[in-house]
């Protein structure tokens, strides 16, 4: 992806017209928005990918071209922007992976166990052995608890926003979105290491 500004602008500007043009109904906006998130929707994937590696016959291809369907087949998400459109289809691919995990029995104790690490990439760190569903389950715990902490958590670890962008897409200062994170991360990583030992 380019780094040129007027690019990037042209292509949220090209991207929000897409995502409007979907929402009127027009059949052709899915067209024209693919090649405009599928890089992203391909790093995204990757990313969760890399974050949980466990077992899973799933494919990043097939992630996104799933992802993508489900999100311009459904008339009751109304997307306001690429980085709304990201977060969206970072809580789809939870799903659907908790959901192939589900399927392939990962649910088990001792079956399917994944490296979970809630650190920055460039940061070594020992990381936890759990399901992702055990993980989905504590997301779901943290978000009933906090929705807003749920979704720092969901964005960053999931979704692979930065505490900029994090704090863009929620509409929060990036200290409240450091700040949040520091603590959410802290929980999860507690609720899971609980998990793990149970």
């Amino acid at each position: 992806m380019t780094s040129d500004p007027a690019a990037i602008e042209r292509n949220q500007n090209t991207t929000r017209a897409a995502l409007r043009d979907l929402a009127d109904g027009d059949g052709s906006a899915a067209d024209r928005l693919w090649p405009l998130v599928y890089d992203e929707l391909r790093a995204l994937a990757e990313s969760q990918f890399r974050r949980v590696q466990d077992g899973h016959t799933l494919q990043p291809t097939a992630l996104v071209h799933e992802v993508f369907l489900r999100l311009v087949g459904r008339s009751e998400h109304v997307i306001n922007d690429r980085a709304h459109f990201m977060a969206i289809a970072a809580r789809a691919m939870r799903q659907i992976l908790v959901d192939h995990a589900r399927r392939k029995g990962a649910a088990k104790r001792g079956g399917g166990g994944a490296c979970i690490s809630l650190v920055e990439a460039d940061v070594p760190a020992e990381c936890v052995d759990v399901e992702l569903t055990v993980v989905h389950e504590a997301l779901e715990r943290l978000s009933a608890m906090d929705a807003r902490k749920g979704m720092i958590v969901e964005r960053r670890f999931f979704g692979g926003l930065t505490i900029e962008e994090t704090a863009v897409a929620l509409g929060v200062s990036r200290t409240t979105v450091s700040e949040e994170w520091r603590f959410a991360r802290a929980w999860m990583v507690h609720q899971l290491q609980r998990d793990a030992d149970e």
